[in-house]
């Protein structure tokens, strides 16, 4: 379980990092929406039934990194750059996170 969570970490702040930091922050969202949805479901295949944690862990890089830019007023490419706006990301990140996650898991008892 250590390793998965340190996958996990690894995953979700790759994740953030493209997302807020590649090319000024500047990508598109579909490619964040893409890589959350993979990186979630290597998590699901890898963990199995263990794997929520896991991917909880992946989701939370994302929203997280906004908020925290929020709170110490660090410009954002997410517009409005308010809470409210956050919240949004955050309910539809989790949803991706949560179809990656079982995609991976239904995936890992197939094989």
């Amino acid at each position: 379980m250590p390793a998965l969570l340190g996958i996990a970490v690894f995953l979700g702040l790759a994740v953030a990092a493209v997302d807020n930091f590649a090319f000024g922050g500047e990508v598109s969202p579909i490619v964040v929406v893409g890589m959350l949805l993979v990186a979630t479901a290597i998590v699901g295949v890898l963990g199995g039934r263990r794997a929520w944690w896991a991917a909880l862990v992946v989701w939370v890089c994302v929203p997280l990194a906004h908020v925290l830019k929020h709170s110490f007023g660090i410009p954002d490419t997410l517009q409005p750059h308010t809470y409210a706006s956050i919240a949004k990301l955050t309910v539809f990140t989790l949803v991706v996170a949560l179809i990656g996650t079982t995609s991976g898991v239904l995936a890992s008892r197939k094989t």
